[in-house]
């Protein structure tokens, strides 16, 4: 059951809705070309800050960063909206524990689509988050001021993005650019264990969605991950296509990320599902 209107951040979710309109501002600025570009770079920026930081490295650890590398990935992945970043991966840990059950905090089959797409985000009930789930990360001082201060990376991107721009690039750079990043990186909490293939047998209801997989550089191979949380790669088969572990794979080549830990494919294959 989705929780009651007195449940929920009034704060939060006049500022979500407050991006939504203003992307709606795409009608009232001079549209060029060139703007398409700034909604494809901030969006790709973001999106990798996403899955590759925040959730295949600080929620489950697929490779290793230095610790000034640590920090600036966790700043630049902020930029995102999406809270800081000890809250967004002890969530996101919680969700694996007890996925699609009772304690998830975003099953759209224990509580409907809208709770498991943002409902649960803009909620007073997981406005906290188990320190016990990020004990690992949340040992560094820097990571623990940057989550108690997650809104300042987006407002300087947002001002960023203004003052090198203007009020176009502002409106498809940013406003744009964050309603898709949001609607993009949800999906997967919603749709993506609801529509799609099941490869392997979990004991959640994640599914395999090329769609989303597009959309979020790699995360739709959702029921790839889930079978093998630790693994750095998301798409098993070569036609699986994972932007995310590509760029990692290349940032492994000059020494930022190291140690990616592959998926074993040798003897897992055989538990797949019928």
């Amino acid at each position: 059951m989705a929780g009651t209107l007195r449940n929920y951040q009034f704060g939060v979710v006049f500022l979500f809705f407050l991006i939504h309109a203003g992307a709606l501002a795409v009608w009232l600025v001079p549209f060029h070309t060139s703007l398409l570009w700034w909604l494809a770079a901030t969006y790709s920026i973001r999106m990798f800050g996403v899955t590759a930081w925040y959730h295949r490295y600080f929620s489950h650890r697929s490779y290793k960063l230095g610790r000034f590398s640590q920090f600036l990935m966790a700043l630049l992945a902020e930029t995102s909206g999406q809270k800081g970043v000890l809250w967004w991966a002890a969530h996101h840990r919680q969700h694996h524990r007890y996925g699609d059950e009772e304690q998830d905090v975003h099953s759209p089959w224990q509580r409907g689509v809208w709770w498991s797409h943002v409902g649960w985000v803009l909620s007073n009930e997981h406005d906290a988050y188990d320190p016990k789930l990020i004990a690992d990360f949340a040992r560094f001082p820097e990571l623990r001021w940057l989550d108690r201060y997650h809104w300042a990376p987006p407002l300087l991107f947002a001002a960023a993005v203004f003052f090198m721009g203007g009020p176009a690039v502002f409106v498809w750079g940013y406003l744009v650019s964050t309603v898709l990043l949001y609607h993009g990186t949800f999906s997967i909490n919603s749709l993506g264990h609801l529509f799609g293939s099941r490869r392997f047998h979990t004991p959640d209801q994640s599914r395999n969605n090329w769609v989303l997989a597009l959309l979020t550089f790699g995360e739709g191979w959702h029921n790839n991950h889930h079978f093998s949380m630790a693994s750095c790669r998301q798409g098993f088969r070569w036609w699986e296509i994972d932007i995310t572990y590509g760029v990692l794979k290349l940032l492994s080549l000059v020494g930022i990320a190291k140690n990616l830990r592959p998926f074993r494919a040798t003897g897992q294959e055989q538990r797949r599902a019928a």
